[in-house]
């Protein structure tokens, strides 16, 4: 019987030092990256049937479907969260940053209106199940830290000049080229390419998306194939060639910022209200980012597909960093781990494994590396010193003859002389 009880307590015991284990581990800090939700094409081809008129708010604009795509990751992250977020908008726990786009802006507002329904004393109409949430923003001009790829770097145009020349991109641009042929035909556009045929795809499938009749020529086969040239321009962008410094100078920037707020939110020293930072973006916003981290899986991201952080505390009182990618409603968000550490990965690992994209110095990062940016300079300089060369050793000829003469010879014309 004693036996019996010792068990007993000894089962209890565990089973509280695992329960209470559980309940120590606390999540501390959440950063959300999410791409727009369903819009109209960027742009028609000029064979296009359908042109800017076409559609009810013009190009490039969010439609009905994506607004209800974003309220609903709205309240999925609400529902994720809960417990952790208040149920109620609180400015000091929540801050938004979107890129200056109209399709980002009104995604994240329409996001916000199923994380934070207003409840109580935020209800400023009962007849509106809304209330204003500040999202804030930069000049497109101005953002370096979700408008990607960032093009004012000459380091990074050189890296795409020279990936241009990689066997992978001259290989892809061979075997597709009466493909990209018989696409220039159909659609009128000159001079296509590997880096400029994703339009095509774009416009082909928000038509289809919106239950347009697409040409004939745009079979099954043709719009996958066109699918899979756009998912190559992803990777054109940010990876096939020294995919670590292109991070670095890319998708490594927004990276750097994400683990700066979260090392900021482990700080026990400085504890701090902010729980949630939520970044509304792009595609390539997030292809960048997974690209840096080299987690992406090769496939454009979808409307309203959302990568998050997460930070916690363990009970051991250091912090550990989750990765989740969700990128379709209605399912849970699986989970994403960096190479060579754990789902659950410890934040001084997630730190070290990931420096080598993050740059301390952007600027310095994205000039051009002096021997091959001044390389007409030096052929210049170079052909100037053979000449001062030359100019130096003809002078000093000169100088050597003129010495080697005989000393006290002195020409004097006949005319000056003493007649006898």
């Amino acid at each position: 019987m004693a036996t019996s009880r010792l068990g007993f307590s000894f089962l209890l015991s565990l089973f509280l030092a695992v329960a209470c284990s559980t309940v120590a581990r606390q999540l501390r800090f959440v950063t959300v990256i999410y791409r727009h939700g369903d819009r109209s094409p960027i742009k028609a081809y000029p064979k296009d049937p359908y042109q800017e008129s076409d559609w009810p708010q013009g190009f490039g604009q969010l439609s009905q479907v994506g607004m209800m795509q974003h309220w609903e990751l709205g309240q999925a992250l609400r529902t994720r969260y809960s417990g952790f977020l208040n149920k109620s908008y609180d400015r000091q726990e929540a801050y938004i940053r979107s890129t200056d786009c109209d399709r980002t802006l009104m995604s994240a507002e329409a996001n916000l209106a199923g994380l934070y329904p207003p409840e109580g004393s935020q209800l400023f109409n009962p007849n509106i199940s809304w209330q204003p949430v500040p999202v804030h923003t930069v000049p497109e001009s101005q953002d370096r830290l979700l408008k990607f790829p960032l093009l004012n770097c000459p380091r990074y145009q050189q890296l795409q000049r020279e990936t241009r020349q990689s066997a992978e991109y001259v290989n892809k641009t061979r075997e597709n080229a009466n493909f990209m042929a018989m696409v220039a035909n159909e659609t009128g556009i000159q001079n296509i390419s590997l880096e400029s045929v994703w339009s095509v795809y774009d416009t082909l499938f928000c038509e289809q998306s919106h239950n347009l009749t697409l040409p004939p020529w745009v079979s099954p086969n043709v719009l996958q194939r066109l699918k899979d040239l756009k998912d190559f321009s992803f990777r054109f962008l940010f990876g096939i060639h020294r995919q670590v410094e292109k991070g670095r100078l890319q998708g490594g920037v927004l990276l750097g910022q994400i683990l700066k707020n979260i090392s900021e939110a482990a700080n026990t020293s400085r504890p701090q209200r902010l729980k949630l930072i939520t970044y509304s973006a792009h595609d390539t916003t997030v292809v960048a980012l997974q690209m840096a981290l080299n987690v992406y899986n090769g496939k454009q991201t979808p409307y309203a597909s959302c990568h998050m952080f997460e930070l916690y505390e363990e009970d051991s009182g250091n912090f550990s960093v989750e990765m989740y990618f969700r990128n379709e409603s209605g399912k849970e968000p699986f989970p994403v781990a960096l190479p060579d550490c754990p789902q659950r990965c410890p934040l001084q690992d997630f730190l070290l494994k990931t420096q080598s994209v993050i740059s301390q110095e952007w600027d310095h990062d994205c000039q051009v590396p002096s021997t091959s940016q001044d390389t007409e300079v030096i052929i210049a300089l170079a052909v100037c010193g053979s000449i001062l060369f030359l100019l130096v050793i003809l002078l000093l000829t000169v100088l050597f003859r003129l010495q080697a003469q005989p000393t006290g010879y002195r020409h004097v014309s006949d005319e000056g002389e003493d007649q006898p």
